[in-house]
């Protein structure tokens, strides 16, 4: 099982949205923060918001914000919201019409089932807030303000506390 670089994408937007501290993001900005296309977080935005995993507001101050707590959004969530319902094999996909000719007197397909609903069972466990330590391990707090710097001073600007201050913080 793979899932899509879409499906990943939206993880990785969902994960920095739950550090919004409930302000709204625009599409652009997230765009920017992400460093993804402009019409994949777009595309994906649209699809979250359809599936009730993200709210959108309209106007000057709008964006998109969760529509819960991170911990109330599982990554099975996610996944249905993008793939649609999980389905390791054709004859569980109820999507799916007349897809294999032995269906009807198969004896795997009892077991798939259950494989099926193993696997689900697993990804609803798994929830953003379970993804966000992650996250913060791999690239540090989101908002510049944790870090000490001014909404506009480039992330460059980041120093750890061993290293000189730039002439600028100098000052």
């Amino acid at each position: 099982m793979k899932l899509s670089r879409l499906t990943d994408y939206a993880v990785i937007l969902l994960t920095k949205l739950s550090f919004a501290d409930d302000e709204p993001a625009s599409a652009a900005r997230l765009s920017e923060d992400l460093m993804l296309p402009q019409p994949t977080v777009s595309k994906l935005l649209k699809m979250l918001t359809k599936a009730d995993l993200l709210t959108a507001q309209r106007g000057a101050a709008g964006g998109y914000r969760l529509s819960r707590s991170a911990a109330a959004i599982s990554i099975g969530d996610v996944i249905a919201a993008i793939e649609g319902p999980l389905a390791l094999t054709a004859c569980i996909d109820e999507r799916e019409e007349d897809v294999c000719g032995v269906q009807s007197f198969c004896g795997m397909r009892g077991n798939w089932a259950v494989v099926n609903t193993a696997v689900s069972e697993a990804l609803n466990r798994v929830t953003l807030a379970d993804m966000a330590p992650a996250w913060m391990s791999m690239f540090g707090p989101l908002d510049a303000r944790t870090e000490g710097l001014q909404p506009d001073e480039p992330a460059t600007a980041r120093r750890s506390p061993d290293t000189e201050p730039t002439s600028k913080e100098a000052r």
